[in-house]
């Protein structure tokens, strides 16, 4: 059987990162031999060569939705994979809209890609994607793997989505950005591993007050688009999975806050297999 494996790339709630903090959000699966990139976080690059991965070795890019800590560094991969020698085209999935962000940064480097073109004699950039829209149920089927969307739940962002990802008799969930949704449970149903986004209602006023925010609403955004660490347990139970990982921490940046509390959280509804996730972390299946 083939190795199957899940490395948590950054695991940071939010596109802010200061000294010590873990970073941004992305993910790596490897399953049948094909190296799938879920998001593109600041950072992400380097994660995915800290792996052992060289760049020109990605199959498949995946991009979950539009917040900029899911896919700010989309377009310095391409470009960086470009200059590391990538010629054959890594296909993209990702919300409607996408295609603008590819299509601008294309542009703002438009100097430098010409120069590179006619004075290096490399390969057009433009070429090395294509970009497909992603919607709910299956988004690909090659390879002997296969991948589901489910839409989430994560407002005011409506194209926000949960990946499912089935090969070699495995079966792994990725909770995306969401809050709590009994559909998750059915979705993640008895997965050998659950990657959940979490939140920690303890450190929510913290973080705001830590970024110098003068109202409510970065506090009303997270607390409805994001599951509570005790949520993030029950569907774990309810949806019987072999092993819960968490990433997406909200805080994802705060001294005060250890894994064990959020470990506290989880176990208040979850008694199974937990991993806290950390940039860089492999998890092998």
């Amino acid at each position: 059987m083939t190795d199957t494996s899940v490395a948590l790339l950054g695991v940071k709630g939010g596109p802010a990162i200061k000294p010590g903090s873990n970073m941004p959000s992305s993910t790596l699966l490897q399953m049948n031999s094909l190296n799938i990139l879920v998001d593109a976080g600041l950072g992400v690059t380097r994660a995915v060569c800290d792996q052992g991965l060289a760049l020109t070795e990605i199959d498949l890019i995946i991009i979950t939705h539009l917040h900029s800590d899911h896919y700010l560094e989309l377009g310095a991969l391409f470009h960086t994979a470009w200059v590391a020698g990538l010629r054959t085209p890594i296909p993209v999935i990702g919300p409607a809209g996408l295609n603008h962000y590819w299509t601008a940064f294309l542009s703002s480097m438009q100097y430098d890609i010409n120069l590179r073109i006619e004075d290096e004699g490399r390969c057009d950039l433009a070429g090395l994607t294509r970009i497909s829209e992603i919607s709910e149920g299956l988004i690909y089927d090659q390879n002997a793997v296969k991948i589901t969307a489910l839409r989430n739940r994560h407002p005011p962002i409506r194209d926000s989505f949960a990946l499912k990802f089935e090969a070699c008799g495995k079966k792994i969930v990725l909770s995306g950005d969401t809050t709590y949704f009994a559909e998750m449970i059915a979705f993640a149903d008895q997965a050998d591993l659950l990657v959940h986004e979490v939140l920690l209602e303890a450190g929510v006023d913290a973080l705001c007050a830590s970024l110098g925010v003068t109202d409510d609403r970065l506090k009303q955004h997270l607390m409805r688009s994001h599951t509570a660490a005790p949520d993030v347990g029950r569907i774990a139970r309810l949806a019987r999975v072999r092993r819960l990982a968490l990433n997406h921490f909200v805080p994802g940046a705060d001294d005060r806050f250890s894994p064990q509390d959020w470990e506290v959280g989880i176990r208040q509804t979850w008694d199974g297999p937990l991993t806290i996730g950390t940039d860089g972390l492999k998890i092998d299946l």
